[in-house]
């Protein structure tokens, strides 16, 4: 299956799909091209079906270019099994993760 970004709304993009060593490699490059703009991004992973640590690194990585552009960027709707992979790599604290009520 593939994954994409869907545009939902100014500033937010849902990410819909599995996140995994098969699908983020131009995923990578996707958020990139988000990431060029100024601004807040908020990525909510409502959608994503499946994830493993290459969906961890992914997130990292948008993180990293999004830090370096001075860029705000947060994570929606983290899947259980990206939060416990964080959690056991101690890298949760990291995550950008904001709170939906």
């Amino acid at each position: 299956m593939k994954t994409r970004l869907i545009a939902t709304g100014e500033g937010c993009v849902r990410v819909e799909g599995p996140l995994d060593f098969d699908t983020v490699g131009p995923l990578v490059a996707a958020g990139e091209a988000l990431l060029r703009r100024p601004g807040a991004l908020r990525i909510d992973l409502g959608g994503v079906s499946a994830a493993n640590s290459a969906g961890l690194a992914l997130l990292l990585e948008w993180l990293d270019i999004a830090r370096s552009r001075r860029i705000t960027l947060s994570y929606l709707h983290l899947p259980e099994s990206l939060l416990r992979i964080a959690a056991f790599s101690n890298l949760a604290a990291l995550l950008p993760v904001e709170e939906v009520r």
